[in-house]
């Protein structure tokens, strides 16, 4: 096997959004493929509530030498992927750090306060500046919009992984993402999964993705 040199040990990814945009699937995705090529893959979950909505977080740990503990300490965050814009912020509070990377979906999903006329969602433009005034590098990337346009709102979720793979911060890329994914799905489904992380990928090494 190949030997791939992380940025740090153990790097630490976070993959963050609400209950119903795959969050999980996407760790467990991301875990197995790295798992595969024989790194040590420790991962840790919170949901904030348990219904479709609630917060849904994912801690990856992700080391070439031994196992760690689940939880990543506060402001150690190698890499936060947001499924939802304002997730992005609350996760940053607490495991942020001024040389994190965050790669954040564009499309937000409204809580109930927000929907009732008790809260006020911030604009795209808020989230972009309190984002960039904590991270080391920000980008924003039309993960639902894209999903749509490819016929499969679902793979929002896969769209962003191809956005991490885009990165090169971590050893993941499609061959890695078709080995895992042929194993639970095949023909048009499988394609369509592909074609989604191929355009992740493409988006988050667009200049316009930023």
């Amino acid at each position: 096997m190949k030997k791939v040199a992380l940025l740090k040990d153990p790097y630490n990814l976070i993959i963050t959004g609400v209950g119903g945009q795959g969050n999980v699937m996407a760790s467990r995705m991301l875990g197995n493929a790295l798992a595969c090529k024989g790194f040590y893959i420790t991962i840790g979950e919170t949901f904030g509530v348990s219904q479709r909505g609630g917060s849904v977080m994912s801690h990856l740990r992700i080391s070439k030498k031994s196992a760690w503990s689940p939880q990543i300490p506060s402001g150690q965050a190698d890499v936060i992927v947001a499924l939802e814009p304002t997730e992005a912020i609350r996760v940053i509070a607490s495991y942020g750090n001024p040389d994190v990377t965050v790669l954040s979906n564009t499309r937000p999903i409204y809580p109930v306060g927000v929907i009732a006329g008790e809260l006020k969602y911030p604009g795209i433009d808020e989230i972009r500046a309190a984002l960039g005034g904590l991270a080391g590098t920000v980008m924003f990337i039309n993960a639902t919009e894209e999903a749509i346009r490819l016929g499969q709102p679902i793979l929002g979720n896969v769209i962003m992984m191809g956005a991490v793979a885009g990165t090169g911060l971590i050893p993941f890329d499609t061959d890695d993402f078709c080995a895992v994914m042929s194993e639970s799905m095949s023909g048009d489904k499988l394609a369509s999964n592909i074609e989604a992380f191929e355009r992740g990928k493409t988006l988050v090494r667009a200049p316009k993705s930023e």
